[in-house]
């Protein structure tokens, strides 16, 4: 039976602000699933603490709502444990590039195949508006004091550094075009990550709808906004690596454009790159039996309480000869 984007709806009401970019990227992502036709019980959403940490809650598939910064060891863990699970990570900018930033760089020396997205919003919404990693240096957002006095962490770059072999951005008010990022996301063979960018209403008074619509800026010959986001795909960009030999040459064209902010902000894929061994093949040349008996597909005891696993094969791998 074919699934509509409905069908992976909950009852949870559903408790954003008014205007959040959030609901764009859930709508997003529960079109993503269905034209994707994932069965709600083959995928995982993990997620941690903020406004993003919600939406495990209101997608009807298995969610886990773990801890502050902690969202990418548990989507590892899960994946590990089942490779045959979709684990879709979910966390917000504070989560994921500040008490968790050092789990999104180790992440990418695993390649696990996984996606993660990334609410990007420039402030912690859920604990009333302080500062992100992601706020550029020198705004002020209503509800600090002064300005920020803090480079901004660029997510994009932060990952094609890390070893992330899909690194895309989308917005959350283009609904059509971020569910085809996260569909590219999710078919990728790798981490993936999408950096979302998402407006605040409620507490980041700078990077507004009307910003990124630009309807700050009037074109004075057409008397129409000027957009400050364009799309990669537009205007040519190619992010795949086609050969080993140009991936170098691939990953500095993606940091390059993924410096472009203000006036144009570039959107889509910056880096795709699918040469690289995911974790999952790299741990079947250590452990063969692996993808065949996982430990989440091994019994560990029967009625009686008594344990059923052998890891005598585990050991013969282990064992120094």
């Amino acid at each position: 039976m074919a699934l509509n984007w409905v069908d992976y709806k909950t009852d949870v009401f559903v408790d954003w602000c008014p205007g959040c970019g959030n609901f764009g990227i859930l709508v997003a992502l529960q079109m993503a699933l269905a034209e994707l036709g994932l069965e709600p019980h083959r995928v995982v959403l993990v997620s941690g603490i903020g406004c993003s940490g919600k939406v495990p809650h209101f997608v009807k598939v298995y969610g886990v709502h773990t801890l502050h910064g902690r969202t990418l060891p548990f989507a590892q863990g899960i994946k590990i444990a089942n490779p045959d699970l979709e684990v879709i990570a979910i966390g917000g900018d504070g989560d994921g590039l500040g008490i968790g930033v050092g789990h999104l760089v180790n992440a990418g020396r695993r390649n696990l195949d996984i996606t993660y997205l990334i609410h990007d919003n420039g402030v912690y919404g859920l604990t009333k508006g302080q500062v992100s990693p992601t706020l550029q240096r020198g705004l002020k957002v209503k509800a600090v004091p002064k300005p920020n006095i803090n480079d901004a962490i660029n997510p994009i770059i932060l990952a094609i550094a890390s070893g992330y072999t899909f690194v895309a951005r989308a917005y959350a008010y283009d609904t059509s075009h971020l569910k085809e990022i996260i569909k590219q996301a999710i078919k990728h063979k790798g981490l993936a990550l999408v950096d979302i960018l998402q407006p605040c209403p409620t507490y980041n008074d700078i990077n507004t709808k009307e910003w990124y619509s630009g309807e700050d800026r009037i074109d004075p010959k057409t008397g129409k906004p000027i957009p400050r986001l364009y799309k990669l795909e537009e205007v040519g960009y190619d992010p795949i690596v086609h050969n080993i030999d140009e991936e170098l040459k691939k990953k500095i064209g993606a940091i390059e454009k993924a410096k472009e902010w203000g006036d144009r902000i570039p959107i889509g894929i910056f880096y795709k790159n699918e040469l690289v061994p995911t974790f999952q093949e790299r741990i079947i040349k250590r452990i063969p039996f692996y993808l065949n008996n996982p430990p989440a597909k091994q019994r560990i005891n029967d009625k009686e309480d008594h344990p059923l696993t052998s890891i005598d094969d585990f050991l013969k791998e282990l064992r120094i000869t």
